[in-house]
């Protein structure tokens, strides 16, 4: 009996699930697979990984604009579909891209640090988002604009990192080279993830949304 259950409570999760959410799945696991080729650089250092990471990230974004218009075509959004998006999208466009920073030699304790306050601002963009998203709609059912700008935006972060590893600017060759400010040592090129975090987390900067 409790077998029975446990496989009918299974099966009625599968049926909430909706076309988009399946979709939003895929995003979560094209940047995890991005995290793996991540891993995989750091430990062969080939240029080759990180392109398909990159490309990875390209087809999660893309997969993220897919199901934010199947779920309004087919009149399907939910709260469930609302979290499986913000989730995927940590995973895509806020863990993604630090590990990939940090695999193309962005490794100093300050690197480390500031790369964490990347993801750390996407998390809290993301939850923010969620909490005041019924607020922002203002009974319309959709959200005007967004507080911030909306992590997928990363992506272009890391399409400049697929363009380091082209032109074989990683590791010792990264462009800026490296500072150091006392205890303070890190590669300058990290805070352009300090100031994408921060454009994240912003209150006063609202973007209309499509």
């Amino acid at each position: 009996m409790k077998t029975t259950r446990r496989r009918s409570r299974h099966f009625s999760m599968i049926r909430d699930f909706h076309l988009a959410d399946f979709l939003t799945l895929a995003n979560g696991v094209c940047g995890t697979a991005a995290i793996f080729l991540a891993m995989d650089h750091v430990r062969e250092a080939r240029a080759d990984k990180v392109y398909a990471a990159g490309l990875l990230v390209v087809g999660g974004l893309c997969f993220d604009v897919m199901d934010g218009r199947i779920a309004r075509w087919r009149h399907k959004a939910s709260m469930l579909g609302r979290e499986l998006d913000s989730l995927a999208d940590v995973i895509s466009f806020g863990v993604a891209p630090a590990c990939l920073a940090y695999a193309v030699g962005m490794t100093t304790p300050s690197d480390a640090l500031v790369l964490l306050y990347f993801v750390a601002c996407g998390i809290s963009r993301l939850a923010r988002y969620n909490v005041t998203a019924e607020a922002l709609s203002e009974g319309a059912g959709k959200v005007r604009y967004f507080e911030g700008t909306p992590i997928p935006t990363s992506a272009l972060l890391v399409l400049v990192m697929v363009g380091l590893a082209w032109r074989g600017w990683t590791e010792a060759e990264l462009p800026l080279g490296i500072v150091s400010l006392g205890p303070v040592i890190l590669h300058p090129l990290v805070l352009f993830f300090a100031i994408s975090g921060s454009l994240m987390i912003s209150k006063t900067l609202r973007i209309p949304k499509p």
